[in-house]
């Protein structure tokens, strides 16, 4: 290839020029953004798919060069205002930690500045490898306990039906011949990811038919997922017959992906029965030679957008400059009740630990009350939130991936009356990790809420926005993150953690009253 078939028409030169300036401007002004996209392609087996995305969409863009040559770009200011919407998504998302809602709203802005510096139709004939690129996102991590529990429920479902006995308790099982979990390596969320995107591209690539690209990339999203679940069940199975000599340790991952391999290929062999001629392409007529569009106009639009790209992250520095950087004194009040409750050592059997991330401050004790009931209290504190730390957060657990020790049984919403108003909890019960039986397992009940803009709440999306109104008022971010608990006795323990609630929320409120108010004006 010669060299001047790399070089652009001059048409295209200047508009190249702005498009790459303004795309510089956009990973410049949101690079904490970009390099959490980075860390966590780097971090995270779910998203390693992700590298390979903006080489892709590359590809596919240099694939339609020539009917992209054809046309000429023409700068279209009016995407300002989509774009305007992106980067407010952004600073939302940036002001509470949301990293899924920066990192979309970052990709969106990329896309966006095409349409905007190049026009429309240079956007709609690079549709997909524009849209392909929204697969950089690493999003999909909340869909992983609904994958867990759906496996789970059909692992044991396939085993009991194949004859086997099965004990469950949540996600762990017991069978004859030994005890199962469902961890998050076997919910099946990195062949889901994967499908999802090499579907997509697949019937980009081999269908011409609308109807039939969605219908390829539907099964795409279903098929990994019963492909995960008959994995699961094979795995068990084989364990169970073959007296736990096969698809154990390292076999059980290697069986997985083996068979989820022969499954994907299945899927794309029948898929390519299918697959549509490519149409030969053919030049449009050449039209007649007209006055290209003045450099002005393109130079407009990415100063524009620039503006529109600078003032958000100027608005997201000013509103965390006040943040006020004091360390935190969190102290847990020796009574509570006015003596009805007396701070005392943590139980011996409440030994269980949640995992809160990267608080600023995190205390925990015991309280005694008076009829003998013990109970624990565990507050972290949040302020200055940030993309890894942060009171709602998927990185908080009541209990650590594949604990070995802890089981989380079930959650759910319980409404207590408190004064008369209703109060709602996160419900959790929690277990020792040992079903052989052998001996008692202790059981623990705990409730788990927030403290979020001086407002008490159970909702995650609640919380959120709750942060997000109180930052646009010019409000500090302090929140907590607040659970008690008890050993779970049965009713008796919902009772007495009833009347610790009413008497720990106020103190709490009290500790904490003037925290989260209006931040100083930043000079």
């Amino acid at each position: 290839m010669g060299i001047d078939k790399l070089v652009p028409a001059p048409a295209w030169r200047w508009p190249l020029v702005m498009l790459l300036a303004l795309w510089a401007v956009a990973l410049l002004g949101h690079r904490d953004t970009a390099q959490g996209m980075l860390e966590l392609w780097n971090k995270s087996e779910s998203y390693a798919h992700c590298w390979v995305v903006p080489p892709i969409a590359l590809w596919l863009a240099w694939r339609l060069r020539h009917q992209v040559a054809a046309l000429t770009p023409q700068a279209a200011p009016w995407f300002l205002l989509p774009m305007l919407g992106a980067e407010v998504l952004w600073l939302l998302g940036a002001l509470v930690g949301v990293n899924a809602a920066a990192q979309f709203a970052l990709v969106a802005v990329l896309v966006l500045s095409v349409p905007l510096v190049m026009g429309w139709p240079v956007a709609r004939a690079l549709a997909f490898p524009l849209g392909f690129v929204f697969f950089c996102v690493p999003v999909g991590d909340f869909l992983t306990p609904s994958l867990m529990q759906a496996t789970a429920d059909f692992t044991i479902m396939a085993v009991r039906l194949s004859g086997v006995p099965v004990y469950r308790e949540g996600l762990y099982f017991s069978i004859p011949s030994g005890n199962w979990s469902v961890v998050e390596a076997c919910s099946g969320i990195r062949y889901l990811m994967a499908s999802v995107m090499v579907g997509s591209l697949f019937a980009y690539m081999n269908y011409q038919s609308t109807r039939k690209r969605l219908i390829f990339a539907g099964v795409s999203i279903l098929v990994p997922i019963v492909a995960n679940w008959l994995r699961a069940y094979m795995i068990v199975m084989l364990g169970h017959l073959s007296g736990n000599r096969l698809a154990v340790g390292a076999d059980h991952l290697l069986y997985g992906w083996v068979f989820f391999g022969m499954v994907i290929m299945a899927l794309y062999w029948i898929g390519a029965r299918w697959a549509d001629p490519e149409p030969a392409w053919q030049a449009p007529p050449v039209a007649a030679a007209g006055p290209l569009p003045t450099s002005l106009s393109f130079l407009a639009s990415a100063a524009l957008g620039s503006l529109v790209i600078v003032s958000a992250a100027m608005a997201q520095q000013g509103l965390e400059s006040g943040t006020d950087a004091a360390p935190v004194q969190l102290v847990l009040p020796d009574e509570l009740g006015q003596g009805a409750w007396r701070r005392q050592a943590i139980a011996p059997a409440l030994e269980w630990q949640p995992v809160i991330k990267n608080p600023v401050a995190q205390e925990r004790a015991g309280y005694l009350g008076p009829d003998g009931a013990s109970l624990g209290l565990i507050v972290g504190y949040f302020k200055g939130q940030s993309g890894t730390s942060k009171v709602v957060s998927g990185l908080n657990r009541l209990v650590k991936v594949e604990d070995p020790h802890w089981n989380l049984l079930e959650s759910g919403k319980t409404v207590v009356q408190q004064a008369s108003q209703p109060f709602e909890v996160l419900d959790h019960r929690i277990t020792e990790a040992d079903l052989s039986g052998t001996q008692p397992r202790l059981k623990v009940r705990a409730w788990r809420f927030y403290w979020i803009d001086g407002h008490w709440l159970a909702d995650d999306v609640q919380g959120k926005l709750r942060g997000v109104w109180g930052r646009l008022n010019g409000r500090a971010d302090d929140a907590a993150y607040v659970l008690i608990y008890a050993e779970d006795r049965g009713p008796e323990t919902g009772a007495q953690m009833t009347r610790f609630l009413a008497d720990v929320v106020p103190a709490l409120s009290a500790s904490w009253a003037g925290r989260g108010a209006a931040l100083p004006a930043s000079h």
